[in-house]
């Protein structure tokens, strides 16, 4: 078992490095433009660790410390949560590319467009997102550091992919100042998660533990939410050869791994 101060020095460590992961991917982006093929790759690996988390960890450690159905309602309230946030910057307005109803979403999104640029409405959905992420590492240091560690390696890794992608949208945007708002957006997204992880820390880790497994699984369900609607579908987008599939069963596998090593 690990003492209180040494729980607190992994989750802060944990934390910090996962924070710091979203300015530094927004730093590649701006430095090396990476190309789609890499794009796919480090999103693909991003959801195949996300996939896996929730699978070995997250939802496992949720039923254990609560219930079947305060689990599952917390994890519906995490997805619901996400998709309303969703809902509201596109106006309450989705189809897909292939969806019947794509052109009169895309008449009326011409009428009343969404509430800010693709890349803005995406570092800023991100960054609200990441309340939810932050505060699942600071109620998993809380029920199991082990737990923490995976989630936030997750996390980690799904933010460097992320910033990357938000900082290539922003630099096809050519507007001006755009390296500062890259810098600005992924600094502003991993403030984001180290603070909501402090918060899940120190005011939720006295809680009983049938809420801390609540609070895990609505964690999870946001970070579900984000990974199929949004990460699993951007790697496929830039796949060749099938290469974000490839990185994204790499990582599921990866997780798998180190659920049974820690």
């Amino acid at each position: 078992m690990f003492s209180v101060q040494g729980s607190f020095l992994s989750v802060f460590a944990i934390a910090l490095v996962a924070g710091l992961a979203s300015p530094a991917g927004g730093a590649l982006a701006i430095w090396l433009r990476p190309s789609t093929l890499l794009l796919s790759v480090s999103v693909g690996l991003a959801a195949g660790v996300l996939i896996g988390t929730f699978a070995f960890e997250m939802m496992p450690k949720a039923l254990e410390v609560s219930s079947l159905p305060v689990a599952s309602f917390g994890f519906a309230l995490g997805f619901a949560l996400i998709y309303g946030l969703d809902f509201y910057v596109n106006r309450g307005m989705m189809a897909g590319p292939e969806a019947q109803q794509r052109e009169s979403v895309e008449q009326a999104l011409k009428r009343k467009r969404p509430r800010s640029s693709n890349a803005a409405v995406l570092a800023g959905g991100t960054s609200s997102e990441e309340l939810v992420e932050g505060v699942a590492i600071g109620v998993g240091a809380a029920a199991d550091p082990s737990v923490a560690l995976i989630v936030g390696l997750a996390i980690c890794v799904d933010n460097i992919s992320e910033a990357m992608s938000i900082g290539q949208l922003m630099l096809s945007e050519g507007k001006e100042g755009v390296r500062r708002r890259i810098l600005g957006w992924t600094s502003l997204i991993g403030a984001s998660l180290f603070i909501s992880a402090m918060v899940g820390w120190f005011l939720l880790r006295g809680l009983p533990e049938a809420v801390q497994g609540f609070l895990f699984a609505l964690g999870a369900g946001g970070m579900f939410y984000l990974t199929v609607t949004d990460v699993i579908p951007e790697a496929e987008a830039r796949q060749f050869q099938q290469s974000s599939a490839i990185a994204t069963g790499i990582g599921f596998l990866l997780v798998m791994v180190l659920s049974e090593l820690t």
